[in-house]
């Protein structure tokens, strides 16, 4: 499955500190969702390079139109903890849709058990 982790980025902050422990938790996850046999998909990942190129400024016009073309796109979605109006609206489009929506990385179904080794890593 292509699963999409929705979680906290700026939260309406200006901190880059907290931009990057959120940036890490998603990717975090993202590890731990490949490690289960799927592919990870966090739309901050794609919208980054484009806003540092645009600009800024551009952020509010880049960031969710790209995060929401790639949540069209994906089969599940895995949703972090944290206030994120982005990531709410992330998981109502998989609600709309009836898709999976997880809250817990333990919920997610283990695609690939026969190539992980003992200690759950490829």
């Amino acid at each position: 499955m292509w699963i999409m982790i929705a979680g906290p980025f700026r939260q309406g902050s200006t901190d880059t500190e907290l931009w990057e422990l959120n940036l890490s938790k998603l990717n975090e996850a993202a590890y731990l969702i490949f490690l289960k046999g799927h592919t990870p998909i966090i739309g901050v990942n794609l919208a980054l390079p484009i806003i540092k190129i645009a600009g800024t400024a551009a952020y509010e016009q880049i960031m969710m139109p790209l995060s929401m073309a790639l949540a069209e796109k994906c089969d599940a979605v895995l949703r972090l903890d944290g206030f994120s109006v982005g990531a709410d609206e992330e998981v109502s489009l998989f609600e709309s849709k009836g898709l999976p929506i997880y809250y817990e990385i333990d919920q997610i179904p283990s695609m690939n058990q026969q190539n992980q080794d003992e200690d759950g890593i490829l």
